[in-house]
């Protein structure tokens, strides 16, 4: 069964499936010396424009444990968004990775950290009995499916280079960040020390890279990434898939239509009287409050998830897969809902 429950849920792309047969033909050097991921790193010092150094790693978790695990010491802070990913759902492998306290920074209503909110938390700086402040680490798109603009993040990177911190982006979604804002990868990353670039959620079967631009940091990740227990034998499957996904600009394609089914989405239930549409829809998600009843009746057909028990706001996410047809059924089962 099909439905808005998460982009998580979705298979694998074609195009990566075929990449995955082609890496599996002959035997490779293992632990990521094989010349397809080789071949792949260089791909995306091209795709990015910028002097980097990229790590493939198994899963989104891994990925900002290890970014985080590279830019910091034991005895500093992580400041992130207090609805995110990261500081919610990642159990507390963060923490018990990198020894670090983590800050979390009120975000607003659209999922957002604002400088001046950021500006009160770092304080006592030199202060023995207070942890530092190392790393500012924001979610793009973020957990409602906001897109932080390319100033934005331009602005909140000046911050951090005042105050002495490193910027890392948790970028589970950044391809679909970077089709909303019709920005070139390049674009992207001028503004970034260290990125979780995830793959998964676009089409791949499994894994994520940690692409680093900051040079004092490049120089270690690859130490860290063994510590953390994030280096893959067989590094060239998880390489070969995001090769797939550069070439030819597939993300672009895959995830602008995601972000294309989610404004879909919107347009076909947002004038139904029962439905409210919370958030902008800007990336590949919906969200919006309905009745408790209306919300169990549409599970049944079309599995999503409940964001907030409270209000009964519902997040309905779409995936490379997501068509019109399932849109338009979708659309139709609460046009045909009774109250009664």
């Amino acid at each position: 069964m099909k439905g808005f429950a998460s982009d998580n849920y979705a298979g694998v792309l074609p195009e990566v499936m075929d990449a995955l047969q082609k890496a599996n033909r002959e035997h490779a050097i293992s632990y990521g010396d094989d010349d397809i991921t080789k071949s792949v790193k260089e791909l995306f010092t091209k795709v990015f424009d910028r002097d980097l150094e990229v790590v493939f790693v198994f899963n989104g978790t891994g990925a900002n444990v290890l970014s985080m695990s590279t830019a910091v010491e034991s005895f500093s802070s992580i400041l992130c968004a207090d609805i995110s990913h990261f500081y919610n759902d990642e159990s507390t492998a963060p923490e018990s990775f990198t020894g670090c306290r983590f800050i979390p920074v009120a975000s607003n209503e659209y999922g957002k950290i604002e400088p001046e909110i950021i500006e009160k938390k770092l304080i006592r700086k030199g202060d023995i009995h207070f942890a530092q402040p190392k790393i500012l680490s924001l979610t793009q798109s973020t957990e409602y499916g906001t897109v932080y603009s390319l100033e934005e993040i331009a602005a909140l990177y000046q911050l951090t280079k005042q105050h002495g911190l490193y910027l890392h982006i948790d970028g589970s979604r950044f391809f679909n960040a970077a089709a909303s804002l019709k920005a070139s990868l390049s674009d992207m990353v001028q503004h970034i020390d260290i990125l979780s670039l995830g793959g998964t959620k676009l089409g791949m079967m499994f894994g994520e890279a940690v692409v680093v631009f900051n040079k004092d940091l490049a120089k270690q990740v690859r130490f860290k990434q063994k510590q953390v227990m994030q280096l893959a034998s067989k590094t060239r499957f998880i390489a070969a898939q995001f090769e797939a996904l550069l070439q030819n600009e597939l993300w672009k394609k895959t995830a602008r239509h995601s972000n294309e089914m989610a404004q879909y989405l919107h347009k076909n239930i947002k004038d139904f009287s029962f439905i409210e549409i919370t958030k902008p829809v800007q990336a590949n998600v919906v969200f919006a409050t309905m009745p408790e009843k209306m919300t169990t009746y549409l599970q049944a057909h079309f599995p999503f998830y409940v964001w907030d028990e409270f209000t009964n706001e519902v997040r309905l996410m779409c995936a490379f897969d997501t068509t019109k047809e399932e849109i338009d059924s979708f659309a139709a089962l609460i046009k045909n809902w009774n109250p009664e």
